[in-house]
């Protein structure tokens, strides 16, 4: 009788070049540079990723200056005061935070204590990180897929253009990768050994994430929960007891430190940045919570939900297509098509294995990973800049790393090959379609991109005929074909200095950051630069240079207000000529006396655009003697509205300089009986004139700047320095009335280092 039973489950192929090789009896230099037993390839191989990795992310790190001087204003403050080191402070007189949580600024600080204030002891830790991350990336994907597939992972992460960027610079976003690359690879050591040990891991990694760039970290979260309550070796149960450790573990993480500064009475701190109400958790729920989703973030530089399309304010337009736009495709976007191709077709591979498969297991991390980070960044309506997209780096290499093996080794499978083809083709177009939007870079390597990955598709496809040797070959040269487009990009991206709050990778394109015609600079460098939709140095709407949506001029705020000393001469002494606010502010220059009369505001630096609210201040050598000069008297040497106002001059001379409402100027801090106070006791030495976002500009928040700005314009006799308006408060023009004292608990900070 004839058996009508199912042959046998075959077992599946292990993937290529994944076998170890046979013991070998290696020691000391040997054992170091070809591993204890491992192919003679595979350890050399590591190495030249890493340091290739290495030198594309710190050569030339020098030219960069500062790079975001608001961060590199906080690293020096921390470099000289523990308690600003400790809160973020901006200054080491402690007056405001940063508007994050300050991990990140701890690495970069140690290493300025070490070795100096610099821009590379700021720069190079960045740059260790994204070797790390690079290394850690690797090892993860090698567990359950081979070496091979860990390098590829690796090559794709380092060589996306916004990860160059974002290693060279000094945004939290470097070490928040690197920990949740961390969190995936504990993860996954959980579900090979079960280890309670590991699962936990997984929380502290997510949770000192949340350190580094508040809740963004939270965003891997699920894809890592499902991973482990799929995979998890042991019953379900113990399972689900692990996962509430890890949460545990998560919360203790983050919120050790979340408790301390919200339970450190107001008057002992300085106050935080980015709140309203001086609260981090405020920060933490609102300003860098739910405000980013739904565009509700009072105080920010406008918000989402009216214009930009689809609900995506000024910051343009949410939806499905976001992360392939002009603005955002070049940074992250060249591999994104491959890796939803490929993940979808490992996911059905792999569809019927035992529910422990590591292989399976390592598609949920990280694939869940990118699906779920890349639709809120596609659908948030708040602040969203493309940078942000780094986060995704890792996952994409990843994704294409694991699947591209899976579809190789089964390539006997025609249905397999087709689908390894059809990622490789799509691939090649889409690469073609980002060059093209770059019309004047590299425009001869378009067609050979095209064309070479159109064949190694066809090649790959063949493959289920050829040979493994020849098959390797086809898969080699859809490797450079794929990888040419962002390593170009990435070169480019490395070859020049990036600087101020809004970075970009890679060259100008047409219809992104940059306003105008083609797009400008692509970037917010010195000198150019604006949102996209916007004239030069604009957002979208806004009339002019400089402008905001509604604006009618330069400077102009919504309605046709101007900032401080802003358009052509900001206002006269105390008044309101050309919608001017004394004190100067965005755009202005050499305002002074000459354009608005009286006691009028220059603008800082000049140049119209966005100096002031996006760039640090470029201190003149006289600007820097005159802050000097008897600075050990004062607590602040200077005032000035903006962080990024501040920041230049306190880089300058490494003397606290006071962050007037924050990064824009709109947090309530110093009211003005707090500044007054401060005045009178003599505490604070110059105010600037320039910076910021004064009178509740863009999405709410406080007027207290403008206030400040007026009440100085009024009482003190301004002078210019260069380009720059100051005022002595030393040296009152009037008599000034005794200050009314603060009330309780609403001091900005405290006023010692």
């Amino acid at each position: 009788m004839t058996s009508t039973l199912p042959p046998p489950a075959v077992e599946e192929p292990a993937p290529v070049l994944a076998e170890p090789a046979p013991p070998r009896d290696r020691t000391g230099a040997s054992r170091l540079l070809l591993g204890r037993d491992d192919a003679a390839w595979i350890r050399p191989s590591l190495i030249t990723l890493l340091l290739l990795t290495a030198v594309l992310y710190i050569w030339g790190l020098g030219a960069s200056g500062w790079g975001n001087a608001f961060y590199s204003a906080a690293v020096q403050a921390g470099s000289e005061s523990w308690k600003a080191f400790f809160y973020g402070s901006s200054d080491a007189a402690n007056a405001i935070t940063v508007d994050k949580t300050p991990a990140a600024l701890w690495i970069m600080a140690i290493s300025v204590r070490i070795f100096g204030l610099s821009s590379w002891s700021i720069l190079v830790p960045q740059a260790l990180l994204g070797v790390a991350t690079t290394g850690l990336l690797y090892a993860t994907v090698r567990r359950a897929y081979g070496p091979a597939a860990g390098l590829l992972a690796g090559a794709v992460s380092a060589l996306t253009p916004v990860a160059v960027l974002m290693f060279r610079f000094n945004n939290p976003d470097a070490l928040l990768v690197l920990l949740m690359v961390a969190g995936a690879y504990a993860t996954l050591r959980a579900v090979e050994t079960g280890s309670t040990k590991w699962i936990v891991l997984t929380g502290v990694f997510v949770g000192f994430g949340f350190l580094a760039k508040m809740l963004q970290a939270l965003l891997v979260v699920p894809a890592f929960g499902l991973a482990y309550l799929i995979a998890g070796p042991p019953k379900l149960g113990k399972r689900l007891v692990q996962l509430v450790l890890a949460l545990v573990a998560l919360v203790v993480s983050a919120g050790w430190y979340i408790a301390v500064v919200e339970l450190v009475p107001a008057s002992m701190r300085p106050y935080i940045g980015g709140s309203q109400n001086n609260s981090i958790l405020e920060l933490t729920l609102g300003y860098n919570g739910l405000g980013r989703l739904n565009g509700d973030e009072t105080g920010s530089v406008g918000g989402g939900g009216g214009g930009g399309g689809n609900g995506g304010g000024m910051w343009g337009a949410s939806g499905l297509g976001r992360l392939f736009e002009s603005a955002q495709g070049g940074q992250i976007s060249w591999l994104l098509p491959a890796a939803l191709i490929v993940l979808l077709a490992g996911l059905v591979i792999t569809a019927r294995r035992a529910r422990t498969d590591l292989q399976r297991a390592g598609l949920i991390v990280w694939g869940g990973w990118l699906l779920i980070t890349g639709l809120v960044f596609s659908l948030m309506q708040g602040i969203f800049h493309a940078y942000y997209t780094v986060a995704l780096a890792p996952a994409a290499g990843a994704v294409v790393a694991m699947g591209a093996t899976l579809l190789f080794q089964r390539r006997r499978n025609i249905f397999a090959a087709l689908t390894l083809g059809a990622a490789v083709a799509v691939t090649a177009w889409w690469s073609y379609t980002l060059l093209t939007r770059s019309a004047d870079f590299l425009p001869w390597l378009r067609l050979p991109v095209l064309i070479v990955g159109l064949v190694a598709a066809v090649a790959v496809v063949a493959s289920f005929r050829l040979a493994q040797r020849l098959a390797l070959v086809a898969a080699t040269v859809a490797a450079v074909a794929g990888l040419a487009g962002p390593a170009a990009y990435a070169v480019q991206t490395a070859s020049e200095p990036h600087t101020g709050s809004i970075p970009s990778a890679g060259p100008a394109v047409s219809g992104g950051i940059g306003g105008g015609p083609g797009g400008g600079r692509g970037r917010f460098n010195r000198g150019g630069g604006g949102f996209p939709g916007g004239g030069q140095g604009g957002f979208p709407g806004g009339a002019g240079q400089g402008g905001l949506p509604g604006g009618a001029a330069q400077g102009g705020l919504p309605g046709g207000a101007g900032v401080p000393g802003g358009a052509q001469g900001g206002g006269t002494q105390g008044g309101t000529q050309n919608g001017g606010v004394p004190g100067g502010g965005l755009g202005g220059r050499n305002g002074g006396t000459q354009d608005g009369g009286g006691r009028t505001g220059g603008g800082m630096r000049g140049g119209g655009g966005m100096g002031g609210l996006l760039d640090a201040a470029e201190v003149s050598d006289e600007m820097k003697a005159l802050l000097e000069e008897n600075a050990d008297q004062y607590t602040w040497v200077a005032a000035a509205i903006g962080s990024q106002s501040a920041s230049g001059y306190q880089l300058a001379t490494e003397k606290p300089v006071m962050a007037v409402g924050g990064f824009n100027g709109t947090d309530p801090s110093p009211t003005l009986e707090q500044f007054q106070q401060y005045v009178s006791e003599g505490k604070i030495h110059y105010f600037i004139g320039g910076g910021g976002f004064s009178r509740g500009g863009g999405n709410g928040g406080s007027d207290y700047s403008s206030q400040i700005s007026e009440w100085v314009a009024a009482n003190f006799t301004a002078k210019t320095v260069g380009s720059t308006t100051v005022y002595d408060l030393t040296s009152p023009a009037n008599d000034l009335p005794s200050p009314a004292t603060p009330s309780a608990g609403s001091a900005s900070g405290t006023t010692t280092a």
